[in-house]
């Protein structure tokens, strides 16, 4: 497996000169032709691609990658580029920037909120022409900041660029959630049938609340893509959507007296009664028994 640890590394795999030893603007097609096979990148990376080159999976699972796409690679992710011991020559380009560069600043701070470094399968980013033209537009102003001799205005001006394009990138990723708007009600239907069928199944008191991630993986989708996906679709969080479903089950099971308000919180798949307790006055204003009595 190829592990990219520098931005120097990178660049020079695919024939490109390095400006600067913390970002660059990777042009592809000056490779020779390159052996597939599983790369880690211990840097970010934004990849815009020309035309179909191949496969890239993460995980179990393949992008939905094509030509004028963009995938985004945190520092960490193992990326397999199939078939794999097959010669190919790669096209497009790549910007690539390790996390010292922004380290100190605002989007160092903030790049928690561009979940899609975290996306995976089904998940690249689909650019119109005016699209890609932003996109290259921005690639061509870091790049232009890249070739100036360095100076102590360099660093702020590069991460300024930098974040413009990430937003820019939020901003198309909003539009394609709008655009894609069929397939991810699809989508939110079988994250809805799998909630209920897990919250009236053993599974519930035997393995607990179910998380987040757990219904990401059944659907074949990142984390943070599904999050994104029914916070687009509903103005709730993923996590509020499984607890607000949670707790109308609570609220019918309260009104049967035959069971102690402990037994129904380990019922609904909570360890400690005191957790429900403290979720349910959260979220409805009372108690269990405040609300049994009221009602």
């Amino acid at each position: 497996m190829l592990i990219y640890d520098t931005v120097k590394q990178y660049s020079q795999m695919f024939n490109n000169s390095t400006l600067h030893p913390l970002i660059s603007l990777v042009d592809l097609d000056k490779a020779p032709p390159l052996e597939r096979t599983k790369f880690m990148m211990n840097i970010y990376a934004i990849i815009i691609k020309k035309k179909h080159c191949g496969e890239l999976r993460y995980g179990n699972t393949y992008y939905d990658y094509d030509d004028g796409t963009l995938v985004f690679f945190a520092p960490g992710q193992v990326i397999t580029n199939e078939p794999e011991g097959e010669l190919h020559q790669p096209y497009g380009r790549a910007l690539v920037f390790h996390p010292d560069l922004i380290k100190g600043s605002s989007l160092g701070k903030h790049l928690h909120e561009y979940s899609f470094f975290s996306y995976q399968s089904h998940e690249a980013l689909h650019l119109s022409e005016k699209e890609k033209e932003v996109i290259h537009n921005c690639f061509q102003n870091i790049a232009s900041e890249i070739n100036q001799n360095l100076d102590k205005h360099s660093k702020r001006l590069i991460v300024a660029n930098l974040e413009l394009l990430l937003n820019y990138c939020l901003r198309f990723y909003d539009r394609q959630f709008l655009t894609r708007e069929v397939a991810n009600k699809g989508i939110l239907e079988q994250f809805e049938q799998l909630l209920n069928n897990y919250l009236f199944s053993d599974e519930l008191p035997l393995k607990g609340v179910p998380s987040v991630a757990y219904f990401a993986d059944k659907l074949n989708l990142s984390p943070n893509y599904f999050g994104d996906l029914v916070k687009k679709e509903t103005g709730k969080t993923a996590l509020e959507f499984i607890q607000l479903r949670l707790l109308d089950l609570a609220k019918e099971r309260i009104f049967d007296t035959s069971k102690s308000l402990s037994e129904i919180s380990y019922e609904l798949g909570f360890k400690y009664p005191q957790h429900f307790t403290r979720l349910f006055k959260q979220k409805v204003g009372m108690t269990p028994n405040q609300y049994r009595m009221a009602n």
